[in-house]
């Protein structure tokens, strides 16, 4: 999540999720079985939903549908701050749907087809709603291809901070948790629907456009050149990223096999220069402690953005605003397995995510002749640690609300409990657990429930007092 140097709360984009409307697509008619030019398998046939559901962010994602791949191609003038965008979709519908709802802030959305075509558009704040010419049957697997251009937002959270597609000196990032990544494709933005990604960028001669996963192609055509960017893991929308600059780039193998991809803004190089030899290093500790790296390649992006306030996991590529110190490298690699690879099932246990990559802090500390991760709890405990304050002020997996998920609790005590769990199980069965909660939900979604569960079937501990305490109970608890 958005992470060190400065722990933030995360990006709700409140004001444009509360005006969602919730129509399901106004207009659509149900089909039955037998009505003309209806399709097997339609009967009760309805509008998919707008939202998950989601405890914290109840509006985001959609549902009646899962997405199994997005192709994007976009066309971004640094110059104009102009995107044109085609969004191809290659969904499987959980149930019959008459319409269904695609998240989308701001754009214009020219036009829209399903399986080829033309099917309706409607828009109501930050839902865009598809109504196809015919019923979508259950179970049915469909493409769904809108064109959009326009000038993507940046979106700007209650505390000031911004997210969606940001404008730099010399060109844009776009970063999304947890709904920015809807400032520039429509799509099922909630991290329970992760899908595969092809995206294609054409820009300028010049400049460079970087995405998640592997460089596939790289054309010049004229005045300009286009990228081809593929990642074939699951990733949730939010962890999508878009980088175009004049960057500097590094590449090489971790570990002789894994590929590395580093971006680095030319006028940080200097700062930035071991960057590449720390990812190799962490990717290889990272990889000894919590088991095999989930991705098929890894990197940075060291953009020039000191406004922006926060890092970001983005998978395969974390995303820097400046040159990154050490830990914070750590932090945003341990994000590859700990919320990019086992992603949280919704957004309120995102300490699994933030506590997870703020205890890998710890370790590689202790296994780097700093503090103990004992010592470092303690600090934590008595208010010593310059990260500690604020993290008594509520359980870090209850956060009150959307604009606190990534508050101090969920990062430093969700850390604690980490330790916690590790002090009464035992290192070798901690680690155990570790590289078991990697492995058996590789790729997919877990919750707070699920890890519960896993400590005690590893430990063969009843270890529901520990989680009462330091993971659901308000305020600070006994001296340990």
């Amino acid at each position: 999540m958005r992470t060190r140097p400065t722990p933030r709360p995360l990006p709700a984009a409140l004001a444009l999720l509360l005006c969602a409307a919730c129509t399901g697509g106004a207009g659509a008619k149900d089909t039955a079985d037998g009505a003309p030019g209806a399709r097997p398998g339609t009967a009760g046939a309805r509008p998919g939903t707008a939202g998950v559901g989601d405890p914290l962010f109840p509006k985001l994602g959609n549902g009646g549908y899962d997405v199994a791949r997005y192709r994007l191609t976009l066309d971004y003038a640094p110059d104009s701050h102009r995107l044109k965008g085609t969004a191809e979709l290659t969904a499987r519908t959980t149930r019959a749907l008459t319409s269904f709802h695609l998240d989308l802030a701001g754009l214009r959305v020219r036009e829209a087809t399903v399986d080829g075509r033309p099917a309706k558009t409607a828009r109501s704040g930050t839902e865009l709603t598809l109504t196809p010419s015919a019923a979508l049957p259950k179970g049915r697997t469909f493409k769904a291809t809108v064109v959009y251009d326009g000038k993507p937002k940046t979106i700007t959270d209650p505390d000031g901070s911004e997210e969606g597609w940001i404008k730099s000196a010399d060109g844009a990032v776009a970063v999304g948790e947890p709904t920015g990544s809807m400032a520039w494709f429509p799509g099922n933005h909630h991290p329970s629907d992760k899908a595969a990604y092809d995206i294609t960028i054409t820009v300028p001669q010049g400049y460079t456009a970087v995405s998640n996963g592997e460089l596939t192609q790289r054309s010049e055509h004229g005045d300009h050149t286009t990228f081809r960017w593929h990642t074939g893991e699951p990733m949730a929308s939010y962890l999508a990223t878009v980088a175009i600059d004049d960057f500097d780039i590094h590449t090489t193998t971790t570990d002789g096999t894994l590929p590395q991809y580093v971006a680095v803004e030319p006028e940080l190089a200097d700062r930035a220069a071991d960057v590449p030899d720390q990812v190799t290093d962490v990717i290889d500790w990272g990889t000894r402690t919590f088991g095999p790296y989930p991705f098929s390649s890894t990197g940075a992006i060291v953009a020039d953005l000191p406004d922006l306030g926060y890092a970001l996991e983005t998978q395969t590529k974390p995303l820097y605003p400046s040159p990154p110190s050490e830990p914070l490298i750590v932090h945003e690699l341990a994000h590859q397995w700990f919320g990019n690879s086992v992603t949280p099932r919704t957004w309120k246990d995102m300490w699994l995510n933030e506590g997870f990559a703020t205890y890998a802090e710890w370790l590689w500390e202790e296994e780097h002749d700093g503090r103990t991760a004992q010592e470092i709890f303690d600090d934590f405990y008595d208010g010593t640690d310059d990260e500690s304050e604020g993290i008594w002020d509520f359980p870090p997996a209850a956060p009150p609300s959307a604009g606190r998920v990534s508050d101090p609790p969920v990062y430093g005590r969700g850390a604690m409990v980490l330790h916690k769990v590790r002090e009464a199980v035992g290192d070798k069965t901690f680690f155990a657990i570790l590289r078991a909660w990697t492995r058996d939900h590789r790729h997919g979604n877990a919750d707070t429930a699920q890890f519960i569960a896993l400590c005690e079937k590893k430990s063969g501990e009843d270890l529901k007092d520990l989680f009462d305490v330091w993971l659901y109970a308000d305020g600070k608890p006994k001296k340990p």
